[in-house]
């Protein structure tokens, strides 16, 4: 059996040695890489030959790939490079890897045109000036040949070992059979339609309540599919821990089965929840985990290989076990396995290291999105950017030699923006071009101190630079689905400060693409409608499939009361305080039991609590509180005990909302005090003046449909069986609304209060 692989990904393979070194960063983008490739060539002599498609053997290795640029007058092979800063600087073992790939891509030109010898150049192009360095070297075509062959050697070991492993792997997926028999109700269609997603090569959005088992019911059929759709990966994308940890409990399950010994799956998490040495910079001066890091990577990744779920404990261990960095460990074992478990930002990011490998690599992908109306504010997130004057205004006070007059230019033209500005809050048309090339001007000059000096950098500064980066890098992206707008507060004396943000509103334009290069995407949550809402924000293809799976839950189970006695608009809080102690009391009264109560805020919240607390000091409480950490989050669910008797306060969307599992007598019913909608502010009004622009759909785009479909999530902790029994309360008189109860789920039997 052949194992074909692209002339990079064999390099970075066997020839990346040395430190692990990320001084010679941030580097070009994609897009900057692209155009700056374009530039080169664009100034080359007649019959310069572009995209050079060459292919080569060695065994049963196929060896493929493009060269950037070949000039037959000259007999040059050209392997061209962007970059920023002072080429000086760049670690030698950067440029090792670059020569490799124009030897590779020198022997495989030579043995496709009959060439003895060749002339070799690496162009490298700095962004910020346009300015070229060539370094060339003559090399025979026995040099060549010879690189060439030890070269696929190395990989060729490896190659052979994933070849019977993934035979292993085949023979157990087509094996495979449902972890616990028989399907849930529900469970079954929802796996036997993603399956004939990814067979057909289409889209899925899929909306099935919470408790049919949805990881599972959606993981199994991508599993099955692997050989006969001739999938390279499958990406399970989270936005939260749990989803994730539901992920690899399946997979587990899956294992368990004893046909699936060859499987691997990989956990990936965020470098500063894996770092080992927190505050130390990526280099083999500073962390000793990056010193010597790709002469110990063979080793660590032959035994990362050997284990089936690769979580982050896992990870870990063997990271350690070779003294290896475990986040880049991973990133390396992102290549090697079937399926991998990761947050949203891995594949949807600007620069996200899942979709980039998959670019590169053309795998054939199928992608699931779990909790999927979550990836709306999430994509947002990942596409704006902001600046706050105030972090500025510290900068310039520190003086940082060589920066302090790029500084002072910046602020002059930031505050050119607000100078006139009245209102504390205003959306500006266009973008601020003199702004944003003085910006970049601060940024150029960060990155040549970066690489003269790069454990010498003041962390602000550092701070303000990846900041400066990310708004630049938006800044490129901006159009109609995004909104600049500048946010004014006094400031020292008589100047006001104010913050810069690019927002973005729509993020189907960005990641939209994400979809389509895909073999198949499933987006699955228990909140998916109204389907055009999602389809609209996300840019999903226009022949993306729809389901709705019927619930397996039953009216009877879940006593739905809604109260539109009490209203929780801001300007009625105080007056619905007692209302709603009285509520929680009657009901706990009536049937004592675990119960959540979800808040719009932490402060409603509080106060809610504490009267609650003064006036039946015998039922006992816990709340959550801002910015808990993992474990604080733990001991919160960890009060829901079998046959317990008490009141969880949690704030509405947030880590208790949604995506949490408390069966049976663990949890008997919840209160929503809140219509969830997001709150009324400038931003939100704008936001909401441009959906009714694109959508004509303002209201019900920014604050009904995010709104119900926070509260449903709640209200979904409550049945997670079909044996559970609960209550719900829905206090406000806008659930009374009939537009906001077409949104309810259809099993559900809302009773007026």
């Amino acid at each position: 059996m052949n194992y074909s692989v692209a002339v990079r990904a064999l390099c970075e393979f066997s020839a990346k040695v040395g430190d692990l070194d990320l001084r010679f960063t941030p580097s070009p983008t994609a897009q900057e890489g692209i155009s700056g490739h374009r530039r080169v060539m664009a100034g080359r002599g007649e019959g310069y030959e572009t995209e050079v498609s060459l292919e080569g053997h060695y065994a049963t290795l196929q060896v493929r790939g493009r060269a950037d640029g070949y000039d037959p007058q000259l007999n040059r092979l050209e392997e061209i490079k962007t970059y920023r800063g002072d080429l000086a600087r760049q670690p030698a073992n950067h440029r090792q890897l670059h020569w490799a790939q124009a030897q590779v891509y020198g022997w495989l030109l030579c043995q496709q045109r009959k060439l003895s010898h060749l002339r070799l150049a690496l162009v490298y192009l700095n962004v910020d000036n346009d300015e070229q360095t060539l370094i060339e070297a003559r090399w025979s075509a026995e040099a060549l040949e010879q690189f060439f062959n030890t070269q696929c050697a190395l990989f060729l070991l490896w190659a052979e070992q994933q070849l019977q492993r993934q035979a292993l792997r085949d023979q157990g997926l087509q094996a495979l059979a449902f972890p616990h028999g028989q399907f849930r109700q529900g469970q079954r269609e929802l796996a036997e339609t993603v399956y004939k997603a990814v067979s057909t090569g289409r889209c899925l959005m899929a909306q099935a309540t919470t408790g049919i088992g949805k990881t599972l019911g959606t993981l199994f059929p991508l599993l099955k599919a692997i050989v006969p759709q001739q999938l390279d990966k499958i990406f399970f994308l989270s936005a939260k821990t749990p989803g994730r940890a539901l992920a690899l409990e399946a997979l587990q399950q899956v294992m368990a089965t004893g046909t699936q010994g060859a499987l691997r799956s990989l956990e990936l998490v965020a470098r500063d929840k894996s770092c080992e040495y927190p505050g130390t910079a990526c280099h083999g001066d500073a962390c000793p985990l990056a010193k010597g890091f790709y002469d110990r990577l063979p080793a660590a990744r032959q035994s990362a290989q050997a284990m089936a779920v690769l979580d982050k404990a896992a990870l870990r261990e063997v990271a350690l076990a070779h003294q290896v960095c475990p986040y880049y460990l991973g990133q390396e074992m992102a290549r090697w396995v079937d399926v991998l478990v990761a947050d949203y930002n891995y594949y949807f990011d600007q620069s996200a290291l899942l979709y980039g490998l998959a670019q590169a690599n053309q795998w054939r992908l199928a992608v699931l999105v779990d909790e999927a109306h979550n990836l709306v504010e999430r994509a947002r997130q990942m596409y704006s950017a902001s600046l706050d004057q105030g972090q500025l205004l510290a900068l310039r006070k520190l003086k940082p030699a060589g920066l302090v007059s790029a500084l002072e230019r910046l602020n002059r033209q930031w505050n050119a923006l607000h100078k006139d500005q009245i209102a504390p809050y205003r959306v500006v048309e266009g973008l601020p071009e003199a702004l944003l090339k003085a910006l970049q001007h601060c940024v150029s000059v960060i990155q040549e101190q970066l690489n003269q000096a790069p454990t010498g950098i003041d962390p602000a500064v550092l701070q303000f630079f990846f900041q400066a980066l990310q708004f630049i890098r938006v800044s490129d992206l901006f159009d109609e689905h995004f909104l600049f707008d500048i946010s004014t507060r006094p400031g020292p004396g008589k100047r006001a400060l104010s913050t810069l943000c690019l927002r973005n509103v729509v993020p189907a334009a960005l990641i939209g693409p994400r979809m389509s290069a895909a073999r198949s995407v499933t987006l699955f949550s228990a909140t998916l409608s109204p389907q055009r809402y999602y389809t609209d924000l996300l840019g999903m293809p226009a022949d993306t499939a729809w389901l709705e799976v019927a619930s397996p839950f039953a009216a009877e189970q879940l006593q739905v009361r809604l109260v539109s006695s009490v209203s929780t608009r801001y300007q009625h809080r105080e007056a619905s305080l007692a209302p709603i102690v009285e509520l929680i009391a009657e009901q706990f009264g009536r049937v004592p039991g675990n119960y959540l109560a979800f808040f719009s805020s932490f402060e409603y919240l509080q106060q809610v609590s504490n009267l609650l607390e003064s006036r039946y000091p015998a039922i006992e409480q816990w709340r959550q509180a801002p910015g808990m950490d993992e474990s604080q989050r733990q001991g919160f669910l960890e009060r829901f005990v079998a046959n317990g008797q008490g009141v969880g306060f949690a704030v509405l969307g947030g880590a208790f909302a949604e995506g949490i599992d408390l069966p049976g007598t663990r949890l008997i019913g919840a209160f929503v005090a809140t219509l969830g909608l997001p709150q009324v502010n400038p931003v939100n009004e704008q936001i909401k003046l441009r959906m009714a622009r694109l959508f004509s759909a303002g209201f019900d785009y920014t604050y009904l449909y995010p709104g119900v479909q926070k509260v449903i999530q709640a209200a979904g902790r409550v049945i997670r069986g079909t044996q559970d029994r609960g209550t719900l309360l829905l206090i406000d008189e806008r659930f009374a609304e009939a537009r906001v109860q077409r949104m309810f789920p259809a099993w559900w039997a809302p009773q007026q209060k």
